[in-house]
Order: structure tokens, then C-alpha cells, then sequence
């Protein structure tokens, strides 16, 4: 039997097909609202990960699930031209991940989700060959059961985990001890912590769960970080904003990339906000994926938003 392949990243989570519509702002409730047009797109948290580190040169593997639908032929496809190997367990007569995503004038996304219960992916699904045979794995958490699965294979064999979560999933805790590097949504760690402080929040579950590091995004405001001894803060760059979708995506690319590369952790902050400023200059949740080159074009010469130093800044977003 031929041994699989080594990889950088093996990301094991969520893909979707979105339908994004832009709109000159968000419907009032109960309103009527004409749309000049839409696209179909690949995207999902995990998938789209995966895609943008292998565009940047990296050897990715996907683990994920699908259907037999047009959906799937279009993540096929994407993974293909990407690059990406990808281990896609196929249902017959199943419904692909769905999301319908508005988009206002300001470029805030508003997302609609469509999942059949049948594609939830399972903890027998996956082969452990899969997942120790990367330098890095990468989970969003969604399918607990399975991404615990993973990430308990990762850390036994030594391997970095990196997580992205913005829910409370059941069972999410199992997994939460063996994540390496816990980046969040910007309230994510509150609530888990039960801590309107983001600070304390940060550092409380760093603590509960052992993790090297706990961060937060908070989208213009940048990210905040704690390692256990420090604070680490990057603000946003300033760019005309086009669809925020995906932008947390990248911003878990970024960190990936330069966790890879062994950059000082402001580095990979500042990477990684800079290559979810330039998504989130195009439509989609991949549509801003460009080179390397270009996310360093940017950091150079793009202005930022104002610091996240302040407190009551940090606890406006965790309430």
C-alpha cells in the first residue's frame, strides 16, 4: 500500500455553497427589496481555509463531506484548480451544504444556513492516516464529534492544532483540550467563560484548556491574543470593503501560513489581518484570496483603524 503523502495543513470541516446577493442595505423587516444580481461560489469556513494556504504555496489535504449535486461538482472543481487534496466523503441523493448570504452597502454579510443532517461528518468517517500525516491541522468545531476525533489524533501525535469557533457547540469543551492555538469570533470566549471581560475571558480559557494561545477577532478592531504571558494586540487595515464574507477564514489562513514560516507571533497577527483586509475587498468568501506578495504589498502600504488597546473598547464587543 502506498503511504499517503505528508502535508502542511489538513483542514477537517465545514464547506459551503453560497449564494451571495448584494444589496444597497439590509430589508426592513416585513419590506420588499429588488436585487440586481447574485453568484454561486464555493466557500465554507474550513474549505476556504484550506484553499487560500494552498494558493500561497502550501500542500493542504481537505477532509469534508458532500453530495452528489451540482453543489459538489463545484467544490470538486475549486479543489482541483486549487490544488487542494481532497477527501470528500460522497452521499448519494444528499443536499451539499447551502448558505445564502446578503450583503448591504457597507459590506456586512448577513448569513443564511442550509444543512442536511446526512452531511454532518462522523468521528468513523475519518482515517487517522489523514490527519497525523500533516505539520499542521486546522478545525472549525461545527461537527464536534468528528473535529474532536481529529484534533485527539493531532495531539497525540504531537501535531499543532489550530481551531476557529463561534459557537457553544455540545461537546465543544472535549474538544477545546486539544486545540493548540484557539482563535474565536469576537465573543466567543465570554461566552464559553461566562465573562463579559475579554481580557479575563482570554486568559481564563488559555488557562482552563492549556492552550498555547487564545485569541479573539474583532473585526475593525483587529485581533487580540493572550500566550500566557502577554497581550497581543494588531489593529485592522483600513480598505474599502466590498463583502466581509470569508474574512475570518483568511484571517485563519494568515495565522496558519505564518505559524508555518515560525514568524514572531506579531508577524502572523499582522499577516493575518492584512490577508482578511484584502478578502474583504472583493465579493465572496474566497474572492480575495491573491499571493503572498500581495497580502506584504498591503501591510506596507495601507493605514490602520485605531488601536484595541482601549478596555472599555474590548469590553463593548464581548457584551
Amino acid at each position: 500500500m502506498t503511504q499517503l503523502a505528508r502535508v502542511d495543513l489538513v483542514g477537517v470541516g465545514l464547506n459551503a455553497t453560497d449564494t451571495v446577493i448584494p444589496l444597497p442595505e439590509y430589508p426592513v423587516r416585513g419590506s420588499k427589496m429588488e436585487y440586481s444580481n447574485s453568484s454561486v461560489l464555493p466557500g465554507g469556513q474550513t474549505a476556504s481555509t484550506v484553499v487560500a494556504c494552498q494558493t500561497w504555496g502550501l500542500s493542504t489535504r481537505y477532509v469534508g463531506k458532500l453530495g452528489d449535486d451540482h453543489a459538489a461538482c463545484l467544490h470538486r472543481e475549486a479543489f482541483d484548480k486549487a490544488g487542494v487534496e481532497a477527501r470528500l466523503i460522497t452521499v448519494s441523493g444528499g443536499v451539499s451544504p447551502q448558505s445564502l448570504i446578503l450583503v448591504d452597502g457597507g459590506g456586512e454579510r448577513t448569513i443564511m444556513c442550509r444543512r442536511d443532517e446526512s452531511m454532518a461528518l462522523r468521528p468513523q468517517e475519518l482515517k487517522r492516516e489523514w490527519i497525523v500525516n500533516a505539520r499542521v491541522l486546522h478545525v472549525d468545531g461545527h461537527e464536534t464529534e468528528a473535529a474532536t476525533q481529529a484534533a485527539t489524533w493531532a495531539h497525540d501525535a504531537g501535531i499543532p492544532v489550530t481551531a476557529d469557533l463561534d459557537e457553544i457547540y455540545p461537546g465543544v469543551e472535549d474538544l477545546l483540550v486539544n486545540i493548540d492555538y484557539m482563535i474565536g469570533s469576537k465573543d466567543f470566549a465570554c461566552r464559553l467563560m461566562k465573562d463579559a471581560n475579554l481580557e479575563s475571558a482570554l486568559k481564563r480559557m488559555h488557562a482552563s484548556y492549556n492552550c498555547k494561545l487564545s485569541a479573539a477577532t474583532l473585526g475593525e478592531n483587529g485581533v487580540l491574543a493572550w500566550d500566557g504571558k502577554k497581550f497581543y494586540r494588531s489593529a485592522a487595515f483600513r480598505v474599502p470593503v466590498v463583502d466581509t464574507t470569508g474574512a475570518g477564514d483568511m484571517f485563519r489562513a494568515g495565522f496558519i501560513y505564518g505559524l508555518l514560516k515560525e514568524w514572531p507571533l506579531e508577524r502572523q497577527l499582522d499577516f493575518s489581518c492584512a490577508a482578511a483586509a484584502l478578502n474583504c475587498m472583493a465579493a465572496g468568501a474566497r474572492g480575495g484570496i491573491k499571493t503572498v506578495e500581495a497580502v506584504e504589498e498591503l501591510m506596507k502600504t495601507v493605514s490602520r483603524y485605531g488601536s484595541v488597546i482601549e478596555m472599555p473598547l474590548m469590553d463593548r464587543a464581548a457584551r
